[in-house]
């Protein structure tokens, strides 16, 4: 069945809290593991299908914000969803009292159960009208950065669109495009500045009615940390300080030279990685397309029957189109058994990222969609993003196939992007432990701290107010993340580390370290994140010698590339 096909059907809030009731009175009432386990299946099978009807709703709103019909039901499913929470968290007590929970551990593994604790410690009823405020705010954030429509040369553009004019190689261009978006930004700042004043307050509050002493320890918990601490992250900040920050700021160094700059430049100069222009992708979004499916194709008999079942059911929705929300993401339609992608390409090297990152989670979906429960469909988010981010690099022999001439380009880029990186999501990290330790700040004082980190991260990055919200301190209110998922960012940094060491073994050995990621990949969320490494035969983040070993060994190739063909 194509996407367009799959019919949506609300379920309807009672009759979802009944199931869950009864499921959760049958459960008590089982008298055999044989029992208990045949109403495991049928919640898991409860599950999938409202998992399946309220992505169903958000995928359509995504794609058209302004279709009335799945407006309403995504704010029907931001409501109904934290009332339900309140009664599937009966049903997780009963799981974990059960007498046969031995019998459930040895079938379905410990890591549901380690999960469920977390999910008991971050959930109460009180806090139920603060998880629908939350929702609405965060839907309001989105739905103002869908809408925005910038003039610009003679046109106007979503943010998305904006891209190609930011990454011009004429720099009058370039720095025009830069400035026409800060203005949108700062154009609604007022409202950008309310929603995150409020957004902070409120998660303050949730932790404080759950006994925290702010959100901090709840947002971890919402995060699933279950093998890691807020110390463990900051012994990683200070390893990106220490070993990570110094190559990147070499690595613009260099681009500063190579585009005849003063360092430290602009946000729209370091845009900029070649005078000629950055790598870009050819021909059409079909022939990116059809360069992923032979990738695919080619890369292994998983991915290539994954890729093309993608393509037959039209799981991928790519175009920028107005109205669609910003961004990028991959999800999950159970019932159907099939990962769906979402993304905005806008003729940038981020739409062949696209197809490689976000089909790196698909492909993980895929190989995992017969798991039981299906939360062990997924790992933590952290273990996610290792699938995305190595499958990009996994890509690099078909870098022809994406970018024809500007192969040397994108190679250079994306080593060297994967690298900055890391400096950036670490202190999007930093920002937010800072905010939640000061709800009280004001606006003002969060643009400070974030242009205080700005110089300890990312030196730079030139902030002299030339560029109206980004060189001011303010560029921290474009990261969706901050105000949607707080402190679903590191992960990506703490992926990205774990990339790059998939990158360096491909350095040596490319089957043996397809080996390892499929050794990874195949344990889908049974494990812990760390666990989920070391089967693998990974170095964690969190050990210094990892992100410092990555560096050099980067580094090393970076100051080996042959530049001489590229202008």
């Amino acid at each position: 069945m194509k996407f367009s096909e799959m019919p949506y059907a609300r379920p309807e809030l009672d009759d979802m809290i009944n199931k869950v009731k009864e499921l959760t009175e049958s459960l008590k009432a089982a008298t055999s593991y044989e029992e208990a386990r045949k109403v495991f299946i049928e919640m898991d099978q409860e599950e999938r299908h409202v998992m399946t009807q309220s992505t169903l709703a958000s995928i359509r709103h995504s794609i058209d914000t302004r279709v009335e019909f799945y407006k309403e039901e995504y704010k029907y499913w931001n409501q109904a969803m934290p009332q339900l929470q309140e009664y599937q968290q009966q049903w997780i007590l009963t799981l974990m009292q059960s007498p046969f929970r031995k019998e459930f551990e040895e079938e379905f593994g410990t890591i549901m159960f380690t999960n469920a604790e977390l999910e008991l410690k971050s959930f109460s009823p009180e806090i139920i009208p603060e998880m629908q405020k939350e929702n609405d705010l965060a839907q309001e954030y989105e739905n103002l950065l869908a809408s925005a429509q910038i003039p610009f040369k003679g046109g106007v553009y979503t943010l998305s669109q904006m891209t190609p004019f930011k990454n011009s190689t004429d720099d009058e261009e370039r720095l025009a495009a830069w400035k026409a978006e800060g203005q949108w930004y700062k154009d609604h700042q007022e409202d950008l500045d309310r929603l995150y004043d409020e957004l902070t307050k409120l998660r303050d509050t949730m932790g404080r009615k759950l006994g925290y002493d702010g959100y901090t320890q709840l947002g971890y918990y919402r995060m699933q940390r279950n093998c890691y601490t807020k110390e463990d992250v900051e012994k990683f900040r200070h390893a990106v300080r220490e070993y990570l920050v110094p190559v990147a700021d070499r690595i613009y160094r260099l681009q500063a030279e190579r585009l005849g700059k003063v360092y430290p430049m602009s946000f729209a100069d370091n845009q900029l990685q070649f005078r000629s222009g950055n790598p870009k992708p050819q021909g059409t979004a079909d022939d990116i397309l059809a360069a992923g499916r032979k990738f695919y194709d080619e890369l292994s008999p998983e991915t290539s029957a994954f890729f093309r079942k993608m393509l037959d059911m039209e799981m991928l929705d790519v175009l920028s189109t107005e109205g669609k929300e910003g961004g990028g993401y991959c999800t999950e339609l159970p019932d159907y058994d099939m990962p769906f992608i979402f993304a905005n390409f806008n003729g940038t090297q981020g739409d062949v990222e696209v197809v490689t990152h976000e089909a790196g989670h698909a492909f993980a979906s895929y190989m995992n969609v017969d798991r039981i429960p299906v939360s062990l469909m997924w790992p933590s988010l952290e273990a996610c993003e290792v699938h995305s981010m190595s499958m990009e690099f996994f890509a690099w022999p078909w870098a022809k196939d994406f970018f024809g001439d500007d192969e040397q380009k994108y190679l250079y880029s994306h080593l060297a992007s994967a690298l900055t990186f890391i400096p950036y999501g670490t202190m999007v990290d930093h920002f937010q432990h800072i905010v939640f330790e000061r709800p009280e700040m004001t606006p003002k004082e969060r643009h400070g701290v974030w242009k205080e980190l700005l110089g300890e991260y990312m030196p730079w990055m030139k902030l002299d107010g030339g560029i109206p919200f980004y060189s001011e301190g303010e560029g921290w209110q474009r990261q969706h993340h901050i105000y949607s998922s707080p402190f679903y960012y590191i992960d990506y940094c703490l992926a990205q580390t774990v990339s790059l060491e998939f990158w360096s073994m491909q350095q040596k050995d490319r089957k043996d370290a397809w080996e390892h990621y499929m050794a990874y990949t195949r344990q889908g969320g049974t494990e812990v994140f760390t666990t989920l490494l070391a089967n693998a035969g990974l170095v964690s983040p969190f050990d210094e010698n990892c992100l410092k070993e990555v560096c050099e060994t980067a580094m090393k190739w970076l100051d080996a590339f042959d530049m001489s063909t590229v202008e």
